[in-house]
């Protein structure tokens, strides 16, 4: 770097709260499997062991060398229902405590990849997979589970989506803060490195190390200095200030993967914002022009910040995966917090927003007493969203028993607070209780 990159990127740390978000050491686990759940178990938590044993030593040292901070050190594994065979739901709970038992033992701050991939149809494991989540997210502290219920080449399997909703119902019924570890994704991506939704992909390598960079305070900073400027000097501001983050994320990527000896991966380049006042996605769109996020025009601002993060990081990496653009977290995010709470930003423009950015309706407090066939509808907007335009797309809804529209909920540490929102109270469950499969779009077809 020259002095005047080596300077921008000190001011960036130190002022902008640019951070690497996570550095995710993927596992594949499909050499772990044995002839009965608990030697399988035992195999997953010494391979993880074995593996990831200097990943927090080594970023440690990286944070010390160049100054950069590393918010989260984390793993993915193989979806766990690929490798449960015959297993039955109690079975399963040997393959979490493994998994949680493993990060702890290494330090990690949370393991993704209790998953099941479901688009299509159901096997064995990942019925047994789903029917456990309840105890399993409840009683383990750092696994992170995702069910991916639909795809654009697939369609939407609705039996998942049924069976969902009824799932996040149960875990509320277990504890007010066990589905924040629960993500229900359409067209999953195998290499994505943020949590709750990492899972390392079967046609990933053995052991990589992908990345998730963050920076909405320094792109918030950047937009500040062009004030009244046109639209595209905001694009293009965005781009160029994309690119700087980017390249210090594949900087600290490659680093880490020469360090520990295996492959690096992939950046993402989301955006990802946390509860902290000026680290906030919401406060990047008010500063393109919003009074506060969720008023008329925020999808088109959101639009353009996306794909103006995704063009200049594409750019600054060799290889560029995960989900990559802007997350819309409700209660990870301050500025998405008090837009919630004025009523401003709704279920609805939130909903909307999701057809242009990175996920979904993410990280939203629900009244407690909300039906499972509605989270189930819920699930089923925002997979037709994902299928139809051939995005990812995803759901992490939080029922709290007990709540009504506008209390708060704290989930702790950078999974923030939210405020209830209401939910349209006519049913969807003739709809949901329909079960069967929802075709793929025709564009699907590309063969």
């Amino acid at each position: 770097m020259e002095t005047k990159q080596i300077q921008e990127t000190i001011n960036m740390v130190e002022e902008e709260h640019l951070d690497i978000r996570t550095v995710t050491m993927g596992i594949s686990l499909l050499d772990t499997i044995a002839g009965d759940p608990q030697q399988t178990a035992k195999n997953i938590y010494k391979k993880v062991t074995t593996y990831a044993k200097d990943l927090i030593k080594v970023a440690e040292q990286i944070e010390r060398e160049y100054g950069i901070p590393i918010t989260n050190k984390r793993i993915s594994v193989t979806p766990i229902a690929l490798i449960a065979g015959h297993a039955t739901p109690d079975d399963m709970l040997y393959y979490a405590h493994a998994l949680d038992d493993a990060a702890k033992a290494v330090g990690v701050d949370f393991i993704g990849g209790y998953s099941a991939l479901v688009q299509k149809g159901f096997a064995n494991g990942d019925l047994s997979l789903i029917k456990s989540l309840p105890r399993a997210l409840t009683e383990t502290d750092l696994v992170m589970s995702s069910v991916n219920i639909g795809s654009t080449k697939a369609g939407i399997n609705l039996d998942a989506i049924k069976l969902m909703g009824e799932t996040v119902k149960g875990i509320s019924e277990k504890s007010d803060t066990a589905n924040a570890k629960l993500v229900i994704f359409a067209n999953a991506v195998e290499d994505n490195p943020f949590m709750a939704g990492a899972f390392h992909g079967v046609s990933e390598a053995d052991v990589v190390i992908n990345v998730g960079v963050s920076g909405p305070g320094v792109v918030k900073r950047a937009l500040e200095k062009v004030k009244g400027e046109s639209i595209q000097v905001v694009a293009e501001t965005v781009k160029k200030t994309a690119f700087k983050i980017t390249r210090v994320g594949q900087m600290v990527g490659a680093l880490a993967a020469e360090r520990l000896g295996f492959e690096f991966g992939i950046v993402d380049l989301s955006l990802a914002p946390t509860p902290a006042r000026g680290d906030s996605v919401a406060e990047v769109l008010e500063e393109i022009g919003l009074e506060q996020v969720g008023t008329h025009g925020t999808t088109a601002a959101l639009m353009l910040l996306n794909d103006a993060v995704k063009k200049g990081g594409v750019m600054a990496s060799q290889r560029v995966g995960g989900l990559s653009g802007a997350f819309i977290p409700v209660s990870e995010d301050a500025g998405m917090i008090d837009a919630a709470k004025e009523g401003t930003l709704t279920l609805s423009k939130l909903e909307a927003m999701t057809a242009v950015c990175s996920v979904g309706l993410d990280m939203i407090a629900i009244p407690g007493d909300t039906s499972a066939t509605t989270i189930s509808a819920m699930i089923a907007d925002e997979a037709a969203i994902g299928v139809q335009n051939n995005k990812t797309t995803a759901v992490r809804i939080l029922p709290t028993l007990g709540t009504k529209v506008g209390d708060m909920v704290d989930y702790g540490g950078l999974l923030g607070t939210a405020p209830v929102m209401p939910v349209v109270e006519k049913s969807s469950a003739d709809f949901i209780n329909r079960g069967g499969h929802i075709p793929a779009p025709i564009h699907s077809f590309k063969n």
